[in-house]
């Protein structure tokens, strides 16, 4: 892990740019050591310099937590390809359009996830070298079919909070029957981009004990910021 440059925020919190050979990401840290770690993902090509994923970031470090992303393949400043972006623009259409997009995502979704994994798990073990960083880990992000995955297959990973939902992989929302870690599940109800119903089956369908559904009214980009604060509350339970 190579840090390229960094600056320091308000309260302390510690914000550097990193590489890990050819997958940029971002690290907050809180101005102690060590803290818990929280991975942010993010997908559908947004850049791991968006603005609401930057300010959760902030804000979930200045709460006493590392707080690690990076830019999964195709996204942000990583190189795309024209099936891709063509893929991209299909899946945007057809969600618009009100048509099915269900083969696009078995196509095309399906297999960032399988790829995105590995990285995620690369970027997990560097992390965890860090003195200002220490276990537990939890993830906390809107790729709901990544988080699953890693939660099924990273033992490390001890909470997580999942946004949306609606349109997961076919292998994804098998495998939720296997996610037992505590979960918090964010549901805007009038999400545009995410089928009420199936985010509700999707949520029935997790093995966890603990597992708690905030629904808020709203579209995609309207969740209330006090989901921030009630997310670093659940966080506070199980990671520190």
């Amino acid at each position: 892990m190579h840090f390229t440059s960094e600056q320091r925020l308000d309260g302390g919190v510690l914000e550097r740019e990193f590489t890990l050979g050819e997958i940029p990401g971002t690290l907050w840290t809180p101005g102690f050591a060590p803290a818990p770690l929280v991975l942010m993902a993010h997908n559908n090509g947004l850049p791991k310099a968006d603005p609401r994923l930057v300010a959760r970031a902030r804000y979930t470090a200045a709460r006493g937590y590392a707080v690690a992303t990076i830019d999964a393949a195709g996204c942000g400043g990583r190189p795309r390809s024209a099936a891709g972006e063509q893929a991209r623009a299909d899946l945007r259409r057809s969600m618009q359009a009100g048509e099915p997009v269900d083969e696009i995502f078995e196509t095309f979704i399906a297999p960032l996830v399988e790829n995105a994994v590995p990285e995620w798990q690369t970027a997990l073990d560097a992390l965890l070298e860090l003195p200002e960083i220490g276990g537990p880990v939890g993830y906390s992000g809107g790729w709901t079919a990544l988080g699953i995955r890693l939660a099924v297959v990273e033992p490390r990973i001890a909470a997580a909070g999942f946004f949306g939902g609606g349109y997961v992989p076919r292998a994804q929302r098998e495998e939720a029957r296997q996610v037992t870690i505590p979960l918090l599940f964010l549901l805007q109800w009038d999400d545009e981009g995410n089928p009420r119903q199936r985010a509700l089956d999707l949520f029935d369908s997790f093995g966890s004990k603990e597992k708690t559904m905030h629904a808020n009214l709203g579209g995609h980009t309207g969740t209330p910021w006090f989901e921030l604060e009630d997310g670093c509350r659940f966080l506070d339970r199980h990671l520190k």
